[in-house]
């Protein structure tokens, strides 16, 4: 018996120090997915029209919930979950990649950009 609580201690622990993983330092983090021609093809055909489905259903539930919302004082947060996360998840990733954001291609490429228009001016 005695075993037993030693080892669901050390469990224990080990799944809080997981839940205490800096985890916002990877949110920040750039992606560096590389999808191959047949993750693309189907992220085309199949991820980005249910996307646009669910960003035009999601904005119609938004409208709709839009009263009640107001009188919780929980718009912005409706918002955010009916309407901006599957648009950010539809139109602002890779071609074939899973999470939306910006890959470190696009972010090499805006900072040339401002680095050039500053010593253009």
């Amino acid at each position: 018996m005695r075993v037993k609580a030693k080892s669901s201690r050390k469990l224990i622990a080990i799944f809080i120090s997981c839940l205490m993983l800096p985890q916002t330092l990877w949110a920040g983090m750039a992606i560096d997915e590389k999808p191959h021609a047949g993750v693309m093809v189907g992220d085309l055909v199949v991820a980005r029209p249910i996307g646009i489905v669910m960003t035009v259903a999601g904005t119609a539930a938004f409208i709709v919930s839009l009263p009640f919302t107001l009188l919780a004082g929980s718009a912005s947060e409706a918002a955010e979950t009916l309407m901006i996360g599957p648009a950010e998840t539809t139109f602002m990733r890779c071609l074939g990649c899973r999470n939306p954001g910006y890959s470190n291609k696009d972010i090499e490429k805006n900072r040339a950009k401002k680095e050039s228009e500053a010593a253009g001016s």
